[in-house]
């Protein structure tokens, strides 16, 4: 005999199931080969390919070498480490993370690239468990990476990229660039007290511990500047006659030397020109 209150289970049951959100439909990374990740709504939306060549990249040889072996041997399954890329800004971290992704996607079509924000590092244990199971390889790339947010954030990656029991997915390998090698924030509360206080920079600083790989870009000296517009203007089209002495103002009134700054000259150059480039 039917309980008398089945019915009203079963019509209780159907209003939440109508209620309930949809699950979201399993990710495609079909589309492109880089992807943003939003971790609202869990899913990945496809980014532009990155246009920058590996080869463009000048003064950071021996960065662009360790960082590429690396990856080649994650792109075809090989043990890897991750990796962190620190030193001051503008030195080409990024570039390298991107254009280096791009000249190994083109023999691995299964290699995609997932990019984080960094305030979201508490979304990567589910990230790196939904990416876990899935049938590609993938770099997952933060970009500025520090913990202002203190140690829950590093707790959170240190998680992710530990694995828990189950281990840290093989499938991704993890690069982070930073101002800073330890990752540390810039200011401490003391609000806490000393020994708390303490504990949490303890727990930021062993997050660093966790790359395999470190590699630092030092300041830029002005051989090297000079290095870097010589080989942009020559491979964009923009020799001028006073290329070197515009080159160095423009630093100048920068306040610094660096890939960026660099490339920020032959930008205003080439538009003065009116030439095209791929960024």
């Amino acid at each position: 005999m039917e309980h008398p209150l089945k019915p009203v289970l079963d019509r209780i049951a159907d209003a939440l199931e109508r209620l309930a959100p949809a699950p979201p439909p399993p990710p495609s990374f079909g589309e492109a080969l880089l992807f943003r990740h939003d971790p609202a709504t869990g899913g990945f939306v496809a980014a532009p390919d990155y246009p920058l060549p590996l080869d463009a990249l000048v003064g950071v040889e021996r960065q662009k070498g360790q960082f590429l072996k690396n990856l080649q041997r994650f792109a075809e399954g090989r043990p890897a480490n991750h990796v962190l890329l620190w030193g001051v800004r503008g030195t080409g971290k990024s570039s390298i993370s991107k254009a280096a992704f791009m000249a190994v996607a083109a023999d691995h079509p299964d290699l995609k690239l997932v990019e984080v924000d960094r305030d979201q590092v508490s979304a990567m244990p589910p990230l790196f468990d939904l990416l876990r199971a899935r049938p590609e390889r993938f770099v997952v790339l933060c970009d500025d990476l520090s913990f202002e947010d203190g140690a829950a954030a590093a707790k959170a990656l240190k998680s992710a990229l530990e694995g828990g029991v189950s281990g840290p997915p093989a499938n991704v390998l993890f690069v982070a660039t930073s101002n800073r090698r330890h990752l540390m924030p810039r200011g401490h509360s003391e609000d806490r007290g000393l020994i708390a206080t303490a504990e949490d920079a303890e727990e930021e600083i062993s997050v660093s511990d966790r790359f395999g790989l470190w590699i630092g870009f030092p300041p830029m000296d002005q051989p090297t500047y000079l290095e870097a517009i010589e080989a942009y203007a020559r491979r964009y089209d923009l020799i001028v006659a006073d290329l070197e002495r515009r080159a160095l103002q423009w630093a100048q009134l920068r306040g610094g030397r660096s890939g960026r700054v660099a490339w920020q000259f032959i930008r205003d150059l080439a538009g003065e020109l009116g030439k095209d480039l791929p960024l």
